[in-house]
């Protein structure tokens, strides 16, 4: 991992991101010579927080839909639960 500090980035924020951008490494930001935070590319971003949060989504509504098939009533589909539900 690349360790930058604070004051650096500050004083060099393209240079920084250039190195980020060209080792796709993540980058560990130091303040008063302690860990601070850490600067991942976008893609990484994505892959570890967006996606799983929208995964996460999917998994809860797939959740609650099985969860309406259990109780539907004789001769009602899931599909007529969907649209009660969107009215």
């Amino acid at each position: 991992m690349i360790k930058t500090n604070a004051l650096q980035l500050r004083q060099s924020l393209g240079a920084v991101l250039k190195k980020l951008q060209t080792s796709r490494q993540p980058i560990l930001v130091e303040k008063n010579s302690k860990p601070a935070a850490v600067l991942i590319t976008l893609e990484d971003y994505q892959k570890r927080f967006v996606d799983r949060e929208a995964d996460e989504k999917r998994k809860e509504l797939v959740s609650r839909i099985k969860k309406m098939r259990q109780r539907l009533p004789e001769g009602e589909s899931s599909i007529d639960l969907i649209r009660e539900s969107r009215q």
